[in-house]
């Protein structure tokens, strides 16, 4: 049985993204030529996409949309995959990875565009830096500058020295970074918002608290049974990432969920030096500390992590102590908001895509970094079952291992391994 628990904490999202429309639960079977298990950027995007084209499409989520990754997230767009460009090149040879690197800077093309056709404010702002925790790397990051500029036709990026890296934070805790123009971060909870609203008028049929309880096949179709009646369609997409719990276990298999957790500060009226460009932040840790200035000029710091389905009691003091070490002058500082939820992550880190049932796609798996990604694979997934060409192919080709130990030892063997990689952090 598919459950889809709220992640604790309200979010400065939900506080400060003004009307919520509610969407009825489903009531009764129905029969649709697509339909969609999950309500975040995934999701949503697929189904306006197909309604827009004419496609009778159903879509159902678990809890509101937005409570899952989508409308909770770091809020960062990021550049290309989640590996950088060199690192694609070497794993896939320069035409695969200047393929998938091209994919994403669609992807960030198609969504900046999609918000500015429909008129949703998400609150974009531009620039982010990527910067490293320790000494030592800087010849690396160079390199990857002059690489995404020379080989994979980028140029929005330049090296940060370690005093250029200072001012622009307005910390000494990095040594060196990334400054990238050509990206930049929104408030995920209002694109979230935006899309159910343009998806909806585009004629999907949206359902929410509606989780969907077991899928089984007849007749060449799928059906969906929920609590009050079954869907049954012949393209379904399971859009559920990391809140999958069971429902269908190859997506189960080769994508497991992390708890992220992100504080919200009182706006920093009196700390004009943090981040003056209001830019997005992410560092080298392998438990990644994101953190951006949001436009109200409030510091979003998510970094905290938990391997197991578990949160911590009090979410403020544990980022309020991350905070502190990049910056001690906020050490006493407010933090209004915390809230945690869960990232789908694959063993390889790269995004998974497959045909898990005849005539059903799952796509999940982002990794952290889905924003665009998941959006983009959204439309993506829509436009390959209106028989048109779908980059959403590159993903599909990418071999992801499922994690190892089976339905019994996959949580207990992913708890012991992540906390072995965030425990080198710290040398």
């Amino acid at each position: 049985m598919w459950q889809s628990p709220i992640a604790p904490g309200l979010s400065w999202y939900q506080a400060t993204v003004g009307e919520r429309p509610l969407y009825p639960a489903l009531d009764g079977s129905i029969t649709a030529d697509a339909a969609i298990i999950g309500g975040g950027f995934t999701g949503l995007q697929a189904a306006f996409t197909l309604a827009k084209a004419g496609v009778k499409v159903v879509l159902i989520d678990g809890n509101r949309f937005g409570d899952g990754a989508s409308g909770r997230n770091g809020g960062q767009f990021g550049t290309g995959q989640r590996a950088w460009p060199e690192e694609l090149e070497a794993e896939f040879g320069f035409e695969r990875a200047k393929a998938l690197f091209d994919m994403a800077e669609h992807a960030k093309a198609y969504l900046l565009d999609f918000a500015r056709e429909h008129q949703i404010d998400m609150e974009f702002l531009p620039g982010q830096m990527n910067v490293e925790h320790k000494k030592g790397k800087e010849k690396d990051y160079r390199d990857s500058v002059e690489i995404a500029a020379t080989r994979f036709n980028y140029p929005h990026m330049h090296f940060m020295d370690r005093q250029e890296t200072a001012e622009r934070l307005g910390s000494t805790h990095y040594h060196c970074g990334i400054y990238d123009i050509g990206t930049g971060h929104i408030h995920p909870l209002k694109l979230l918002v935006g899309l159910a609203r343009v998806a909806a008028n585009a004629g999907a049929q949206l359902y929410e608290m509606t989780p969907a309880k077991a899928l089984r096949q007849s007749g060449g179709k799928t059906l969906i049974e929920t609590g009050r009646g079954t869907i049954t369609a012949s393209k379904v997409l399971i859009a559920t990432n990391a809140y999958i719990n069971g429902l269908e276990p190859v997506t189960s298999a080769h994508v497991m969920p992390i708890r992220s957790f992100i504080g919200a500060t009182v706006p920093l009226d009196d700390f004009p030096a943090v981040i003056p460009g209001r830019e997005a932040v992410a560092d080298s840790r392998f438990v990644v500390r994101y953190f951006r200035k949001s436009r109200d000029g409030r510091l979003l710091f998510g970094g905290r992590e938990a391997y197991t389905a578990d949160s911590p009691r009090d979410i403020s003091k544990h980022i309020r102590k991350q905070i502190a070490e990049i910056y001690p002058a906020l050490n006493e500082i407010e933090i209004s908001h915390a809230w945690g939820g869960s990232v789908g992550i694959t063993m390889n880190r790269q995004p998974f895509a497959r045909e898990v049932l005849p005539g059903v796609i799952s796509v999940a798996g982002y990794s952290g970094h889905g924003v665009m990604l998941s959006n983009y694979c959204g439309t993506l997934f829509a436009k390959s079952v209106l028989g048109q060409a779908s980059e959403l192919e590159l993903f599909k080709a990418l071999k992801i291992p499922a994690f190892p130990g089976g339905a019994r030892l996959r949580s207990p063997l992913l708890f012991l391994a992540l906390s072995w990689y965030a425990l080198r952090d710290r040398f």
